[in-house]
């Protein structure tokens, strides 16, 4: 059981790191001389950053991507804490379905986020507000960790959603 309790926190802590780098790293989309977030856009060349505002075209779809990340981080660390209160609070033989649920909202949030990356990817990167033509890029490292992110979510929610507390 020890051993079934250390895997189970190590994946729910491993969620919580990619779905950290997914949100704070600069690499959804990337070029050749540019790396792009849903913040900011950044040169390689010459090491400078533009903070993406409200002149760029496709600005409220960037902030339900920025709001979708940030809410399914901390879903994922709350979801943590309540598993770890449930850990000492529940009875012997119940089900961390309150953990379970919140994971799962996590989950949901980080499935929004990247899905409207997804979708409106073509949009965001034509806008006039870039100094640079960021069109020809493709995914980057960070949008594939919010999929796999999504997994993991998904994955840890189904298993607190399963897991019965034992002696």
């Amino acid at each position: 059981m020890l051993i079934l309790l250390a895997f189970i926190i190590v994946f729910h802590i491993t969620s919580a790191a990619l779905l950290f780098i997914s949100t704070i790293d600069n690499a959804w989309w990337v070029g050749d001389n540019f790396s792009a977030d849903v913040w900011r856009v950044c040169t390689t060349n010459t090491s400078t950053c533009m903070a993406i505002t409200d002149e760029f075209n496709e600005y409220q779809s960037i902030q339900a991507v920025q709001a979708t990340m940030i809410l399914s981080t901390i879903f994922c660390c709350v979801a943590f804490l309540v598993f770890i209160l449930q850990l000492f609070r529940l009875k012997q033989g119940e089900r961390f379905v309150l953990t379970s649920v919140i994971q799962l909202l996590s989950c949901l949030c980080v499935m929004i986020a990247a899905s409207i990356y997804t979708d409106r990817h073509e949009e965001l990167h034509q806008s006039r507000g870039y100094v640079m033509e960021v069109s020809r890029g493709q995914y980057g490292y960070s949008f594939v960790l919010a999929w796999i992110a999504f997994a993991f979510t998904l994955i840890s929610g189904v298993m607190y959603l399963v897991l019965r507390k034992r002696k």
